[in-house]
């Protein structure tokens, strides 16, 4: 509907076309092989080197026309100062001599201008009794300056007083306020021994009694277990001597051969090797059991010595820690003695205190 351009879209559009012209000129330099050159743009950067050196060499000009003009400035200006100080040294001069030549005592307003000699009789006539220049109430004088000073000293001294007394009462409120966190955080460890005492001591208990009862409970179903293998083991023997004399007491033709001697001795013999061979599993397996209790116990040992000997190394660090604990406000209390004694030394030999007016003189200039 509106067909209007506005300036900031001509400017976008000229600085495109200006960038799109820079580009195809860059890719005819760079992808035409009669005046390529493998690598970089040779002519390109000796033009920027060029124009570098000239940029460079143009602030050096301008950098020494600025230190000239400066340097010219100034003797302009140390010559105007010194000037200026001679026309102030000559006006001083000839002021001096006008008064001394036209502005005598006696040519003033309140004397007599008619007659100056009149005035300068009676300067002589009114002078002080006594000798030149003697202060006849010099001793009142000096016995109210002595006074004055006397009150002075004494207010001084009360104010110092007062002053020492209210830092005595700060330093000791300080120390008593120190003395009660010290207090106070002796307490705080002590009832967090006692907790951690307490905890161990039940912890400990805890281990004991649940290991009692492990071992208790290990205890019966191992023999629980021996009475199920005992009770297996009678059971097997009996169902293969069961199938042993069924097998020995049928003949070829299906009927019981009655030999009671033989089969008597034969089911001994392999009853007794049987017997033995489970007894040696018995045997093993105990064996076992007992190695498997033992080492059970062994780490139920070595647990009890590891939570006791953690007991002993927590006590120890706490004993430790208040060790250095009091040793740390020893220190401190000591330290800040010493701060205190190097303060009343400082405040007795350096009695101009620095300001800010006598640190602002130093460092003034970049010369």
């Amino acid at each position: 509907m509106y067909n209007a351009e506005l300036l900031s879209d001509r400017i976008a559009a000229a600085s495109l076309e200006r960038r799109r012209n820079r580009e195809m000129q860059r890719q005819d330099r760079i992808f035409n092989a009669k005046v390529r050159t493998i690598g970089i743009d040779k002519e390109a950067l000796d033009s920027q080197v060029n124009e570098r050196k000239k940029k460079e060499q143009a602030e050096a000009e301008s950098l020494k026309a600025y230190a000239a003009d400066a340097v010219r400035n100034d003797k302009a200006a140390c010559l105007l100062d010194q000037c200026q100080l001679k026309d102030e040294r000559l006006l001083q001069g000839a002021i001096e001599d006008f008064r001394l030549k036209f502005q005598q005592r006696w040519s003033r307003r309140e004397y007599d201008l008619s007659n100056p000699d009149k005035i300068r009789g009676q300067e002589e006539i009114q002078m002080l009794p006594g000798l030149v220049g003697e202060d006849p109430d010099s001793q009142g004088r000096l016995k109210k300056q002595q006074e004055q000073l006397r009150e002075w000293s004494f207010q001084q001294q009360h104010e110092l007083a007062t002053a020492r007394h209210q830092q005595r009462q700060e330093e000791q409120q300080y120390d008593q306020d120190r003395v009660d966190l010290d207090d106070k955080a002796l307490q705080l460890q002590t009832i967090e021994e006692e907790r951690r005492r307490s905890v161990a001591f039940a912890t400990k208990n805890f281990n004991l009694t649940k290991a009692a009862e492990n071992a208790e409970k290990r205890w019966k179903e191992w023999q629980q277990q021996e009475e199920d293998n005992r009770t297996d083991i009678l059971n097997q023997l009996q169902g293969e001597l069961l199938s042993e004399s069924q097998e020995q007491g049928i003949s070829v033709l299906g009927l019981p051969r009655l030999s009671p001697d033989s089969y008597k001795g034969l089911a001994d013999e392999q009853l007794q090797h049987i017997i033995n061979c489970q007894q040696k599993q018995i045997d093993e397996k105990r064996r076992i059991q007992a190695e498997q209790q033992q080492e059970e116990l062994q780490q139920d040992r070595f647990r009890v010595a590891s939570a006791r000997t953690a007991l002993l190394m927590e006590r120890q660090q706490a004993r430790i820690n208040k060790q250095l604990r009091r040793t740390q406000d020893n220190t401190n209390a000591q330290l800040a003695e010493a701060h205190h004694e190097q303060t009343k030394y400082l405040e007795k030999v350096y009695t101009n205190i620095p300001d800010d007016s006598y640190f602002s003189q130093f460092n003034t200039s970049s010369r």
